[in-house]
């Protein structure tokens, strides 16, 4: 730590052990919020801190390159999380070419850890351009260079989805981590999925929009025309009530040929809530549910609606079966709920897709935080008000009736949506003439406001980083469909490395356009002249 050569020097040689010792105190274990992470070994620490003399010393003594911790990290996947890149991609290199010298069958960074991530996958989950820069290049091999142009071929072993359910690109789309969205401009990843994206997964998934729409309006067909019957006589008591007609049972339910045509719709309706849930669940388990619903380029709010809108179908097709009430209430969140998540498509079409993201993010972020405000002016305002409006007659004022009536009346005058409902004919105490000029002012001068203010901020926020939000959605709907569709839809880009001599891994070829530095660029201009 001290990167005392004459001490490291002077310990190997009277004997000391440079492998076998490993740090096991709380301080140094990341897993138990250690605030320290350089490894168990002494050769981790000693990559960590950088010093190449102390390191080919513990080498040539006998440390193992290939050592790994109790969390299943060797040396490289350590270096990956030091904050020093550059000194990092040093030592990587430093004890990938000593490693090499020993002819292994597996490479060092192949090596995974226990959450199954190579060197490569852990650079792309942290979001380290450095490293992952360095090992893009490493493994880059030129074909031929022609002044600034050159051809190469990337390998795209661990980063293709195709041949890898945890690819360096399901890494970058499930990171929490805001940098990790930069790798999806290095090559060949950028290339990589447009070509994916403009050959195939864009159709794929407007097509995936053209029968969802078909299938939301089949359900609202069935929804529309759903099975009712004109009431019977002294149908209830309350006088306000005025309905006139009941949903039929089930054996009413199905009788004429218009009856036979819904009910295919609603066998549809059904058996997509089903599949809904199929295939909902299985990436539920897979991605974990916090970042599942919390990552907005993963779906986010969407997977709440869908998988709520499938689970109240299921439940309005028991209901059918077992001729209870409720229907009405269910049809009428379902079809919100299934038209909402008609703005999850979105994400297919590049003008769309990243003001897509600022909906959720306002209303998961802002809307969500803000709303208890409200919630609790409201309450408060409602409950004063309602202690004056309780003495009088129930049909007096009609927007103050009841207690809930009052809150739903408080509520509208938030959002502007009524005038002030004060009957001066009325005998009140101008106490309540007080509380609704206040009121007046706390919800529509302060409290709105202040999230138009917050709003506006969060849309500057992610109007910033919206390319790289929609690129972000673009690779997650390629993970999305790649998984869901049968594989001879997805024909594998690139070429087979055997028609170079190059094995049997996949690459993709670039031309590259060497960028001369910008001084230079006059005299090259004249030179071409």
């Amino acid at each position: 730590m001290n990167q005392n050569v004459n001490l490291v020097r002077e310990l190997i040689d009277r004997g000391a052990h440079v492998d076998t010792p490993r740090v096991t105190g709380l301080y140094f274990q990341k897993r138990r919020g250690g605030l320290l992470y350089y490894g168990e070994h002494t050769l981790s620490f000693a990559c960590c801190v950088g010093n190449q003399e102390i390191i080919s010393m513990l080498i040539d003594a006998g440390a193992n390159i290939r050592a790994q911790d109790s969390l299943g990290n060797t040396i490289l996947h350590i270096l990956v999380l030091q904050p020093d890149k550059d000194m990092a991609c040093e030592t990587m290199e430093m004890l990938l070419a000593k490693d090499a010298e020993a002819e292994r069958d597996i490479p060092l960074d192949l090596i995974p850890n226990y959450r199954g991530l190579t060197l490569f996958k852990l650079a792309a989950k942290e979001g380290n351009l450095e490293v992952f820069q360095s090992l893009v290049n490493r493994r880059r091999v030129v074909q031929w260079s022609m002044g600034p142009l050159s051809s190469n071929l990337y390998d795209l072993t661990e980063i293709d989805s195709w041949a890898d359910d945890q690819s360096v690109l399901e890494c970058i789309v499930t990171s929490r981590k805001n940098e990790a969205r930069n790798l999806l401009q290095v090559t060949p990843v950028r290339q990589l999925i447009s070509l994916k994206w403009n050959l195939y997964g864009k159709h794929y998934f407007r097509f995936l929009l053209l029968v969802y729409l078909l299938y939301i309006v089949s359900f609202t067909l069935c929804c529309v025309y759903r099975p009712v019957k004109d009431a019977p006589e002294n149908y209830t008591a309350i006088i306000s009530d005025r309905t006139i007609r009941v949903q039929k049972t089930l054996e009413e339910s199905y009788l004429m040929y218009e009856d036979n045509v819904r009910l295919a719709g609603e066998i549809i309706s059904v058996l997509g809530a089903i599949l809904i849930l199929l295939l909902e669940i299985p990436d539920i388990l897979r991605v974990g549910a916090k970042p599942y619903f919390g990552q907005s380029a993963l779906g986010g709010p969407f997977h709440i609606i869908l998988i709520t809108y499938a689970c109240l179908v299921v439940m309005l097709c028991v209901l059918r079966l077992s001729s209870l009430p409720g229907e009405m209430v269910l049809m009428a969140i379902s079809l919100m709920l299934g038209w909402c998540n008609v703005l999850y498509f979105a994400r297919g079409f590049e003008k769309l897709g990243p003001y897509v993201i600022m909906i959720q993010k306002n209303i998961l972020g802002d809307l969500l935080k803000f709303i208890w405000l409200i919630v609790i002016v409201v309450f408060g305002f409602a409950s004063a008000l309602w202690m004056f409006y309780m003495t009088q007659e129930v049909d007096s004022l009609p927007p103050y009736r009841s207690f809930p009536i009052t809150l739903f009346t408080q509520f509208e005058l938030t959002l502007g949506q009524v005038d002030l409902p004060v009957d001066h004919t009325l005998t009140i105490s101008p106490v309540v003439h007080v509380l609704h000029c206040i009121f007046s002012l706390v919800s529509n001068l302060l409290l709105l406001n202040m999230l138009t203010a917050i709003m506006s901020e969060t849309h500057s926020t992610v109007d910033g980083v919206r390319e790289e939000l929609w690129m972000t959605q673009v690779v997650a709907t390629i993970l999305m469909l790649e998984r869901r569709l049968p594989r001879c839809l997805w024909p594998r880009l690139g070429m087979c490395g055997s028609q170079y001599g190059l094995g049997d891994c996949w690459y993709l070829r670039v031309t590259d356009r060497m960028l001369l530095p910008r001084l230079l660029l006059p005299a090259f201009e004249q030179q071409n002249k």
